[in-house]
């Protein structure tokens, strides 16, 4: 077994060094590593997995292919990207610059789920969970330890009640522990946290009633 996830890389590649990220997707009958790109292991999940599929899902059907690549291209870099480079900006305008695209991509979606269910429409998408990683973290981390501090997504009655209908679909909660995510971020960036203290709240109801129904 391993303790690492260095480890992991090294058995791959012996003589890897380069930067060790997640998420990775391993292969035990070979001992290698397929993939660490989380916007391919995801598309790999809807793709070349369907055959292990127990629910018959469809996160990527053909008729919304455009519109969901379309969808993360967009949430990509100001939202799941944007909170990283705020939180490690070494200047002040940089910071100022990933807030800005951030909250501003957030109002837009707000406008966006204020109309529609989904981000691509009545179904939901593999853009979907793209968004929810971020979404899922934010009050509880980025907010405070990114200093992405205008609004929470509590804050944000759409977007709210959008994460409270991801994190309840079924299958979904049971993947989510906000504890490891907080002693990950607020112990594993010294630059930004140097005492590594993990702060104890916020208390964060993901199961409480959502409205989202009612499209």
């Amino acid at each position: 077994g391993t303790h690492y996830l260095r480890e992991i890389y090294t058995l791959a590649d012996p003589h890897y060094s380069g930067r060790v990220t997640v998420p990775v997707l391993w292969d035990k009958q070979t001992s290698t590593i397929v993939n660490n790109e989380s916007r391919q292991i995801i598309r790999m999940f809807d793709t070349e997995f369907v055959a292990f599929s127990t629910t018959g899902a469809d996160f990527y059907p053909e008729d919304l292919q455009t519109k969901i690549d379309d969808a993360i291209d967009q949430i990509y870099e100001p939202i799941n990207n944007g909170v990283y480079r705020a939180g490690f900006a070494t200047q002040q305008s940089a910071y100022e610059s990933a807030f800005s695209d951030l909250f501003e991509a957030l109002n837009h979606w707000e406008t966006v789920l204020s109309q529609q269910r989904y981000l691509c429409g009545d179904r939901l998408s593999e853009a979907d969970f793209c968004m929810f990683t971020t979404l899922l973290r934010f009050d509880a981390v980025y907010y405070s330890h990114f200093k992405c501090n205008l609004q929470r997504i509590i804050d944000y009655p759409h977007l709210w009640n959008y994460l409270k209908d991801l994190y309840q679909h079924p299958g979904v909660k049971e993947t989510c522990y906000l504890n490891h995510i907080k002693e990950h971020y607020y112990r594993s960036h010294p630059s930004v946290n140097p005492t590594g203290i993990v702060p104890v709240g916020p208390v964060i109801d993901f199961g409480a009633p959502h409205d989202r129904a009612r499209f």
